[in-house]
């Protein structure tokens, strides 16, 4: 569990500590140190002598919170908190965490400030995936003043973090001013507003649902590309929640709100022959024949490249693209050094190849094109040539027959691996 040595955690980590069947699942402890108070080490030394008492093993895991990420402080140090729980769960164990239910009711109000939808007004999840764990909330539904009581029978001791009495951040704010004058007003404004996270997450859950039937029926082989004609056949809201579903499916940077209303008005309604797209935050968005294709960002294969290689290892490109020759199969012999020397270089223009089963060469441009090769793929395209010009391959996209024929002899194939990363 997570401990930082306050009221809260230390409840949470004397409830589990008291259950035998928790314990008997072993039962630890993670301090995070973020070094940001002047009596962060005295609050290390609290929460290993608690530890010791109730015979929970703890480790102490130290973070450096940025000053500069432009996340505020705030919420920088909840980001390498969570890096630090992620690092620490094993597969398929449990981090519980103390948030309780005025913690929800103060996440849904700042939230709601924020001009959250859905998925963000339903607040914390009392589970939810973290790493290669799950995160677990159980004290969600308890308002604190039954921590605090429960904590003052049991004579508890804890510690204060005086950043929770300064209203510099948004949080504290909310708590010592906004939420008292909420409560004498409407004495149950926390259940009540923990209430609509609740019905928020309900709510999520039937959207995210539609999604997920949404993006099967826009789907096409390709993860990465979506078929525009299927997605502009749903409602322009739905169209903005599969968008982002999509995007989110991919590992990308969360589209904002001014690419939704981009690619209504630049890509789904540009010309058949039009190629707009929209990039923000390292990725991108094209239309292309009649689809959408995301990624990040990638480099061109620079114009004047061009090196040799002997396949014998693989060759990274200067985009991070990497191409080799392997065995099709476990009887196959490595490429030896009687393996004719190969150019491996960028496009030029007016390359042809032959084809197998053609005795007449094509133009590369054509071949592409017949093979329905996006542009920005065409511009990282990297060509094997022989030492006299001959094309034999265009990554592992065309191959010429000759190129083919020696590669079925010796039981290899050509890799052509996009690097995924972005520039």
């Amino acid at each position: 569990m997570g401990f930082s040595g306050g009221l809260d955690s230390s409840v949470l980590l004397h409830l589990l500590a008291d259950d035998p069947a928790i314990r008997a699942r072993g039962l630890r402890a993670i301090h995070v140190h973020h070094g940001l108070q002047a009596q962060a080490d005295d609050w290390a030394g609290h929460c290993q002598a608690i530890c010791a008492a109730l015979d929970v093993p703890l480790t102490i895991a130290r973070v450096t919170v940025p000053h500069d990420s432009g996340l505020g402080l705030e919420a920088a140090a909840r980001q390498a908190r969570y890096r630090a729980f992620e690092a620490a769960l094993g597969e398929g164990e449990l981090l519980a965490l103390a948030h309780h239910r005025d913690d929800q009711a103060e996440t849904f109000l700042l939230r709601a400030l924020r001009g959250s939808g859905v998925e963000g007004l339903r607040a914390m999840p009392a589970w939810r995936r973290i790493g290669s764990g799950w995160l677990w909330r159980p004290l969600l539904e308890y308002p604190q003043q039954d921590l605090h009581a429960w904590a003052r029978t049991r004579d508890l001791r804890w510690v204060d973090d005086p950043s929770n009495a300064s209203a510099e951040h948004d949080r504290t704010h909310l708590r010592r001013h906004v939420m008292p004058l909420l409560r004498q007003r409407w004495p149950h404004a926390d259940a009540a507003l923990a209430r609509s996270a609740a019905l928020a997450a309900e709510a999520a859950e039937l959207l995210e649902a539609e999604d997920r039937a949404g993006l099967t029926a826009v789907a096409t082989a390709d993860p990465q590309e979506i078929n525009l004609a299927a997605l502009v056949s749903h409602p322009r809201a739905q169209r903005a929640r599969l968008l982002r579903a999509w995007v989110a499916s991919l590992g990308l940077p969360a589209l904002p709100a001014e690419g939704v209303t981009r690619i209504e008005t630049d890509l789904l309604t540009a010309r058949a022959d039009a190629e707009p797209a929209f990039a923000w935050a390292g990725a991108r968005i094209r239309r292309w024949r009649q689809r959408l294709h995301a990624e990040l960002e990638s480099p061109a294969l620079p114009a004047g490249f061009r090196t040799s290689w002997n396949g014998r290892f693989p060759l990274t490109l200067p985009t991070g693209d990497q191409l080799r020759l392997e065995p099709c199969n476990a009887d196959s012999a490595p490429v030896d050094g009687t393996w004719p020397p190969m150019q491996v270089h960028a496009r030029q223009g007016g390359e042809r190849i032959v084809l197998p089963g053609r005795d007449h060469s094509h133009a590369l441009k054509h071949v592409l094109q017949d093979l329905g090769i996006a542009p920005w793929v065409r511009e990282r395209l990297p060509l094997v040539s022989t030492a006299d010009g001959a094309l034999l391959a265009a990554g592992d996209l065309a191959l010429s027959g000759e190129f083919q024929h020696r590669l079925a002899a010796a039981a290899l194939r050509l890799v052509w691996q996009r690097n995924r990363s972005g520039v």
